[in-house]
C-alpha cells in the first residue's frame, strides 16, 4: 500500500515500512524497516543550528545541512559530501544540480524501464519528480510487492534543458539508514567457487564492490546484505538488495561521519558515459530491496517469493522441472550419435526424463578452438542431424535438450571469416582471447539479428524442449563502431543481449531455457526474467557445492538452481565423495546427472535409479518448498544443513552434510525451522547405500570371513552390491524439532560399527523426511 498525505510518503508491505517526507525542496527518509505507526515530527532529523563546518543548504529554515540528512536524492555539489547517486555534466561543464521535488503521485501497477527486464505484477508505484534549476528532471520510482515484503526502486533522468548533457554516474537508488553498526555481506568468488559469503564490518569510510567484466560475474554477485551485528540465520534485522541486471554493476556502502549509512547500487560507473540530447531519457536497471527481523533466512524467504512470483515468468514459472542427463563430462567433444544413444538408453533405465547434448554438435567443433558462431550440424557426428537424434530420443521416451553459446565467436569459424568486424575489438589493437574465443558485438543490430535468426532456425529444426545458453568469457577490448560514444559500450551491449533474449524467448515460449556462463558467471535476476533457471557452477563437487549453493540461496530460490550429480573423483577438484552425498546436495535444486552412465556399475545404477525415484516423489517440495539454512558452512566451516518445508507445513526434507570429519566428536542436536509446533511428525532417514570399499580394511570387522579389502574379489563385489546405511525413525512434535532439536544416531568414531552407527566419512550427507501424522 502507498499513501501520500501532508507531504508524508508511506510505502507498506505485509511486515515492512518505507517512510519519507518532503523537507523544503528535498525528500528525507524517515524510516525503512519494520512497519510502524509513522509520525513525521517524531522521526525527522532535528537541526536548529549548524554543526561545526557544515555547509548550510539554501532552503527554508536556514540551517539545513545535507550532510546530516538521510536523503532519497542528494542535490549535487551543494554540501552533501557523501557519494551521491548521480553525476551529471551540463553543457556548460558544471556538475552542480540543485534537485528539488516538484511533484509526487501514485500509479497503479509497475512502470517498466525501457529495453530492460523488470519485475512484473507490482501493486502500486510511487513516483517522485525532481528538477534542477537548469531543467534536468529526475524521476524516482518505488514499486511495492506486499506479499513478498519487497520494494523495487529505479531512477530515470530526462533532459529538459536545451542542450546535451552527459551522465557519468547513475545509480538505481540511494538509501540512507541511521546508525552505522552493521555488517556487510557480499557474495564473492571465482570460477568453480562462486558466491561465497564474505562478511565485513562497516567502519567509517566506504566499501565498494561489483563487476567490471561486462557481466554480473562470479567475482561479486549483485546481491548483498546489510545486517545488524547480532543478526544470524534465524533472528535479527537484515536488509537485502539486488539488481535486475546482467551487466557490469557497482554497489557501495558508506558509513559517514555523522552515524548514517548510505547504500547504493546500479550500473558500473567506471568507464561509463552516456550523452542525453534534449528530451531524451535514460532509465537505470530496477533494484530490489527487502528487510526482515527474522534474520538472514527471513530476507531469503522474501527474495525467494519475489523471484518465483515476479521475476521468473512464462509457462515454466511454476512448473516442476525435469530430471536431465547432460553428456558433457561423459564425452566432452568426443562423441557420435551411437555413443549418445547408449548414454540415453541407460538414462531412461534409471528414470531420467531429458537428454541434453552439450558442446560439439556443430561446424568443426571438435575442440574449443573452432566453430563458435556457426550453426551447421556436424553430420559426421550426427548423420540424421538434430532432428534425427531428437526423434530417436523421443522414441525412447526422452525429451531432447541442446547446448549453445550464441554470444561468442571463434576466429577459426565460418562466421568470423565472413564478418571479422562483428567481434568486439578496439581499432588497431590485437584483441585478447579467453577460451580461444572472442565476444560478438551486440551493440550492432545486424549481429543481434544474426543470433536471433540462427537460434530460432535451430530450435525450429528439431523438437528441442530445453536449451542450455552458455557464455564462456568476460568482455575485454570494449569498442563498437556502432557507437558514437564508447562510454556507452558496456550498457549498450547488455541492452543488445536483452533484445536478443526477448525475441528468442517470445518466439519459443515452450522451451525451457537454462542460463550458464562458465557456470555461475552470470547468475542474476536479469537473466532469470528470460531463463527460468541458471547453472549454479561448473564445479559439481559435493563439498564445494555445499558452499556454492548455500551462498546462492541467500538471494535466489532453489527452484532456479541447476544442480548435477557427477563422477567421482570430481572433474573440477579431483576430490572423491560418496555417490549418495552427491545426490543429497544436488537434490536441493533442479536435479541432473552429468557422468557416463555406460561406465557406472550395476550397483551404482540401482542407487541412481532409487535417487531419481525419491526425487520425483518429492520434486515439488525439493524445488518449491520454503527453504531454510539450518547450518551455514561459512559459519561452521565444515557442517552444512538445509531444509525445505511445504506450504501447509505438513511435509519437510532436511539435508545434513559434513565436509572434513572431525574425529571423536559428538554432534549437536539438529534443530529445524518452519514446522507447525503442535503437529506430530514422523521423521525417517532416506534409505542410502555405501560402497563397501569405503570401509577399507575395516570391512573385516563386519564380515564373517576375512578378505583382502583392496583385492579383486572386493572390487568385483562392489560393482554388484552396496551396503545399506543406518535406519532411523522418530515421532516428534514440531516444537521439539525446532526448539530442542533431533539427536540422531551416533556417528562413526573409530571404535566400533553396527546398525546403530552412522558411517559418515568426509563429504558425507543424509536426507531426513518429515511427514505430519
Amino acid at each position: 500500500m502507498i499513501s501520500i498525505e501532508n507531504n508524508l510518503f508511506s510505502l507498506e508491505t505485509a511486515h515492512m515500512g518505507y517512510y519519507m517526507a518532503q523537507r523544503q525542496s528535498i525528500v528525507e527518509n524517515l524510516h525503512y524497516g519494520g512497519k510502524i505507526h509513522v509520525d513525521k515530527a517524531a522521526l525527522s532529523e532535528k537541526m536548529a543550528v549548524g554543526y561545526g563546518t557544515d555547509v548550510v543548504y539554501d532552503g527554508e529554515g536556514g540551517c539545513t545541512s545535507l550532510l546530516h540528512l538521510p536523503l532519497e536524492l542528494s542535490p549535487a555539489g551543494k554540501g552533501d559530501f557523501r557519494q551521491g547517486a548521480l553525476e551529471i555534466e551540463l553543457a556548460d561543464g558544471s556538475r552542480v544540480c540543485d534537485f528539488a521535488l516538484k511533484a509526487s503521485y501514485v500509479q497503479e501497477g509497475s512502470v517498466v524501464p525501457e529495453g530492460m527486464p523488470f519485475a512484473q505484477g507490482g501493486e502500486e508505484t510511487l513516483v517522485l519528480e525532481f528538477q534542477s534549476a537548469k531543467g534536468v528532471k529526475v524521476l524516482l520510482y518505488y514499486t511495492v510487492y506486499p506479499e513478498c515484503d519487497v520494494i523495487t526502486r529505479r531512477t530515470s533522468i530526462q533532459n529538459e534543458t536545451e542542450e546535451a548533457l552527459v551522465i557519468h554516474r547513475c545509480m538505481s537508488y540511494q538509501l540512507d539508514l541511521p546508525d552505522t553498526g552493521y555488517q556487510l555481506a557480499t557474495f564473492t568468488g571465482a570460477w568453480a567457487r562462486e558466491r561465497h559469503e564474505t562478511v565485513t564490518p562497516l567502519n567509517t569510510g566506504m566499501q565498494s564492490f561489483g563487476s567490471l567484466t561486462g557481466i554480473s560475474s562470479h567475482y561479486c554477485n549483485p546481491f548483498f546484505m546489510v545486517a545488524a551485528k547480532d543478526a544470524g540465520e534465524h533472528a535479527g534485522e537484515v536488509y537485502a538488495f539486488n539488481l535486475i541486471y546482467s551487466g557490469s554493476h557497482h554497489g557501495q556502502v558508506e558509513a559517514g561521519p555523522y552515524a548514517k549509512l548510505r547504500i547504493q547500487a546500479g550500473i558500473q560507473p567506471e568507464g561509463f558515459q552516456w550523452t542525453l540530447e534534449p528530451q531524451e531519457r535514460f532509465d537505470t536497471p530496477e533494484a530490489v530491496l527487502t528487510f526482515s527481523e527474522a534474520g538472514k533466512n527471513g530476507v531469503s524467504a522474501n527474495m525467494h517469493r519475489f523471484v518465483q512470483k515476479h521475476i521468473v515468468r512464462g509457462p515454466w514459472a511454476k512448473r516442476e522441472r525435469p530430471v536431465l542427463l547432460n553428456n558433457w563430462e561423459a564425452t566432452y567433444f568426443d562423441f557420435k550419435e551411437t555413443k549418445l544413444l547408449k548414454l540415453a538408453k541407460e538414462a531412461k533405465k534409471v528414470g531420467i526424463e531429458l537428454f541434453v547434448l552439450d558442446d560439439g554438435w556443430f561446424g568443426a567443433r571438435n575442440d574449443d578452438t573452432k566453430g563458435l558462431g556457426d550453426y551447421e550440424v556436424n553430420l559426421k557426428k550426427l548423420p540424421g542431424g538434430l532432428k534425427g537424434l531428437a526423434d530417436k530420443l523421443r522414441a525412447m521416451g526422452l525429451a531432447f535438450g541442446l547446448w549453445m553459446e550464441p554470444e561468442m565467436v571463434n576466429p577459426d569459424s565460418e562466421l568470423y571469416r565472413a564478418h571479422p568486424d562483428w567481434a568486439v575489438q578496439a581499432p588497431k589493437i590485437e584483441p585478447s582471447h579467453s577460451r580461444n574465443q572472442l565476444v560478438l558485438d551486440l551493440c550492432r543490430r545486424e549481429v543481434q539479428n544474426y543470433i536471433i535468426e540462427k537460434v530460432n532456425q535451430t530450435l525450429e529444426s528439431a523438437p528441442i524442449r530445453y536449451v542450455k545458453w552458455d557464455m564462456n568469457r568476460p568482455l575485454t577490448d570494449c569498442f563498437s563502431p556502432a557507437l558514437s560514444e564508447q562510454g556507452r559500450f558496456a550498457h549498450a551491449w547488455i541492452l543488445g543481449l536483452y533484445r536478443v533474449l526477448t525475441e528468442i524467448v517470445k518466439k519459443n515460449p515452450k522451451v525451457l531455457f537454462e542460463g550458464c556462463a562458465s557456470g555461475g558467471n552470470r547468475f542474476d535476476l536479469g537473466m532469470l526474467c528470460y531463463m527460468p533457471q541458471i547453472w549454479v557452477s561448473d564445479d559439481t563437487d559435493a563439498y564445494e557445492r555445499m558452499k556454492i549453493q548455500t551462498g546462492t540461496s541467500y538471494g535466489y530460490p532453489q527452484s532456479v538452481m541447476g544442480c548435477h550429480v557427477s563422477a567421482s573423483p570430481n572433474h573440477q577438484t579431483a576430490r572423491t565423495s560418496p555417490l549418495e552425498s552427491r545426490f543429497d546436495v544436488a537434490a536441493f535444486g533442479l536435479l541432473g546427472y552429468e557422468l557416463d552412465l555406460t561406465q557406472v556399475s550395476k550397483a551404482e545404477k540401482e542407487v541412481i535409479a532409487a535417487q531419481v525415484q525419491f526425487y520425483k516423489e518429492h520434486r515439488k517440495l525439493f524445488q518449491y518448498g520454503r527453504f531454510f539454512r539450518l547450518k551455514s558452512p561459512f559459519v561452521t566451516s565444515e557442517d552444512c544443513a538445509w531444509m525445505v518445508v511445504s506450504e501447509d507445513k505438513k511435509e519437510a526434507l532436511v539435508m545434513e552434510a559434513i565436509g572434513r570429519l572431525s574425529p571423536n566428536s559428538e554432534t549437536l542436536p539438529l534443530r529445524m525451522q518452519g514446522l507447525e509446533p503442535d503437529i506430530e511428525y514422523e521423521v525417517t532417514v532416506r534409505r542410502q547405500m555405501i560402497d563397501i570399499r569405503a570401509f577399507g580394511s575395516l570391512i573385516n570387522q563386519v564380515l564373517p570371513v576375512k578378505v583382502d579389502s583392496d583385492g579383486l574379489l572386493v572390487h568385483i563385489a562392489a560393482g554388484y552390491y552396496m551396503l545399506p546405511c543406518e535406519e532411523e525413525s522418530y515421532l516428534a512434535y514440531g516444537d521439539l524439532l525446532m526448539r530442542a532439536g533431533l539427536r540422531q544416531k551416533q556417528r562413526f568414531t573409530g571404535t566400533g560399527y553396527n546398525e546403530n552407527v552412522r558411517l559418515m566419512p568426509d563429504y558425507s550427507a543424509r536426507i531426513y523426511h518429515l511427514r505430519a501424522r
